[in-house]
């Protein structure tokens, strides 16, 4: 993948990340680019190794929402950026490390859970500046697993769909209607601010048959000190769909929403 790409149309740098695994480590030789998934936002739920990853690079590059919350964990220098000039912060970021400068990319959460976007485009970045400069994920904490611990949804019967990416979701949409209906596992979504918020899909999920009577939990801004749960059934969360901006939503962009499927406790045990 290189040059300009349209999310509707291809390449997906999601995609373009998936391609090949990684490959294997030489410790004599390997100096890569890593790409770290800093946890929620507390400090407290960033793992020691990527703490390290950002303390010894030279260049951290990632959207500033992000980096602001390591800024303080480093002397490096660091490359924000928002969705309008991420192109040209990558760009940057990729020259350095081909100069031979050490870089680290820092994304929410986790890469693996939702994030592959973003790097698909560090990896490009880099490919086209240093061909020879392995990119790395090293995992974090995301907040669907702390949402899992909160909503007490056990991932082995759990469907996890993020939306929180670009492009087309049809296929994701579906898989949200086949766990709420015919397969009946619980589900843990990342909604797309803000036109895929929690109340526009517990609309979605009724309108295609899920139980209005479903336990649904908004969990917002996990780990944080404000964080905050909020209680309805599908068809009460419902209320809060329409609209496409944060004043149509009483929820922020930093949620995850938890819909649970009756449990039968089996007393006789």
């Amino acid at each position: 993948m290189s040059g300009e790409y349209d999310l509707d149309a291809g390449p997906d740098p999601a995609t373009f990340a998936a391609g090949a695994a990684e490959p294997d480590i030489d410790a004599d030789a390997d100096d890569p680019v890593y790409a770290v998934g800093v946890g929620p936002g507390n400090q407290e739920y960033l793992t020691p190794r990527g703490e390290r990853a950002i303390r010894e690079a030279d260049v951290v590059v990632g959207f500033t929402t992000v980096v602001e919350f390591v800024a303080d964990l480093t002397d490096a220098d660091l490359l924000t950026c928002g969705y309008k000039d991420e192109a040209e912060a990558l760009e940057e970021f990729g020259e350095r490390v081909a100069a031979g400068e050490s870089g680290t990319a820092v994304a929410m959460g986790d890469p693996n859970h939702s994030g592959y976007q973003f790097v698909g485009k560090v990896q490009d970045a880099v490919e086209q500046a240093a061909p020879d400069v392995p990119v790395r994920v090293i995992p974090g904490i995301s907040s669907i697993q702390l949402a899992a611990s909160r909503a007490r949804t056990p991932m082995e019967d759990t469907e996890f769909v993020t939306l929180h990416k670009s492009g087309d979701l049809e296929s994701d949409m579906d898989r949200l209607v086949a766990a709420a209906t015919t397969d009946e596992r619980h589900l843990l979504v990342l909604p797309r601010p803000y036109d895929r918020m929690p109340g526009d899909l517990a609309a979605f999920l009724l309108e295609e048959g899920a139980d209005p009577d479903l336990e649904a939990l908004v969990c917002e801004k996990l780990t944080h000190d404000d964080e905050a749960i909020h209680r309805f059934t599908l068809e009460e969360l419902a209320d809060h769909a329409g609209g496409n901006g944060t004043e149509d939503t009483p929820f922020s962009d930093l949620v995850v929403l938890a819909v649970r499927q009756p449990v039968v406790v089996d007393q006789s045990a």
